[in-house]
């Protein structure tokens, strides 16, 4: 952890950093380290809320005897310092995590920035735009689970800045998948980030309305495409495969689309992906007129949606892409614990690594455990979506 302090076994760490299964031995209180009467492994988050109540920001933990499973790293031969095989090996999920927050919020502050900016009528710098993009590509190769952990922690009141991103990511999580070369991820991140651009024109409360859009209200909705045509024949330096990202993502194979009611022979790949992508993204984020839908209940409208509107080769390929269980999402084992699927990498999609966090058969919240279900007579028995819990996933992605 970035923020502590380490002392033979035992490390000095935030309160807000302490996780299930820590063993703590003292507190630190104006700055004196203070042993407490009964140390021992956190076993209820009901714990860290009451030393929080006391004011207590800082503790310190036996890295030894806390559980295997709590986020700490032991240490061991095969962690030694002096391998450089097993330095390489470990690194953690965190640190891939910290790049990815980072990342998006860098990215937040750039879409914020070019719709402001946009809305007074200056010209959107592109290269900017790129340079996000190339970050996003190399967060993808690195680790995309990491991202997808982070990008999992979503704000309905973000949502404009957050699905932008989003999109972008899936666009190059999906294109990576296809083996598309790089220059081309690319320039479909651009498009993906900027793909909802002409919404900064769209009435405010018509974009934010809490309910179902009349009729009227959607084909006012439905403008700011319009309004994005209009911002892409200013930009300068935007190849035509950021613009058909970001003009083509409403439009069907069946010419029922907008704005140009397009048909398949009219759609390039790239064209049909941002469709996919952006109906899904939408579809699994909270908005403020819906809950999050699973992944899973997503996959199935994606599916209803083909052959006529969405491309059914390339659903059947973003399906196998993401994986029924995503990285981030959050699934009920047979058990009834909950968690979040925190690893899949070189698994089928039945069989990742969840991080378990809360039971629904006891109604509080367990010691935190990976479980790699290939490895244990439990199953996934479904998805969960966030707005159907009674507590609070965030503190555990």
């Amino acid at each position: 952890m970035s923020d502590s302090v380490e002392s033979n076994n035992v490390i000095k760490i935030p309160v807000d950093k302490l996780a299930l299964g820590m063993f703590v031995t003292a507190i630190d209180r104006q700055q004196s380290k203070i042993d407490i009467r009964n140390p021992g492994q956190i076993k209820h988050r009901d714990a860290i809320v009451k030393l929080k109540k006391n004011n207590i920001t800082t503790v310190w933990v036996d890295v030894e005897r806390s559980s295997d499973n709590c986020g700490l790293k032991k240490a061991n031969k095969s962690n030694s310092p002096t391998n450089p095989l097993a330095r390489k090996a470990t690194v953690s999920r965190d640190g891939q995590q910290s790049q990815a927050k980072k990342l998006l919020a860098e990215a937040k502050g750039l879409i914020k920035k070019v719709m402001s900016e946009t809305f007074e009528g200056k010209a959107i710098e592109v290269g900017q735009i790129e340079d996000v993009a190339d970050k996003m590509i190399e967060s993808v190769i690195a680790d995309a689970d990491a991202f997808k952990c982070i990008s999992a922690l979503r704000t309905k009141d973000a949502y404009l800045l957050e699905h932008s991103i989003n999109v972008a990511f899936l666009l190059v999580t999906f294109g990576k998948h296809l083996g598309l070369d790089r220059e081309l991820l690319k320039q479909m991140a651009v498009g993906g980030i900027l793909h909802d651009i002409g919404k900064i024109k769209v009435d405010n409360e018509v974009l934010h309305k809490p309910g179902r859009l009349t009729p009227e209200e959607f084909e006012h909705m439905k403008l700011h495409q319009v309004y994005a045509m209009e911002i892409m024949n200013e930009t300068k330096g935007l190849s035509q495969v950021s613009k058909d990202v970001c003009l083509m993502h409403h439009e069907k194979l069946d010419g029922k689309g907008y704005p140009n009611g397009l048909t398949e022979s009219q759609l390039p790949q790239h064209g049909r992906m941002s469709c996919i992508v952006d109906i899904f993204d939408a579809l699994t984020a909270t908005r403020c007129y819906k809950e999050a839908m699973s992944p899973a209940a997503a996959f199935k409208i994606l599916l209803s949606l083909t052959p006529f509107h969405l491309d059914q080769k390339l659903v059947y390929e973003f399906i196998r892409c993401v994986g029924i269980y995503p990285v981030g999402s959050l699934v009920q084992l047979s058990d009834e614990r909950v968690g979040i699927v925190w690893d899949s990498k070189g698994r089928d999609a039945l069989h990742p690594i969840v991080k378990c966090f809360y039971s629904l058969k006891h109604k509080r919240y367990t010691e935190v455990a990976l479980v790699d279900i290939h490895k244990v007579d439990i199953n996934i028995e479904r998805g969960v979506s966030p707005g159907t819990l009674e507590v609070d996933p965030t503190p555990f992605y």
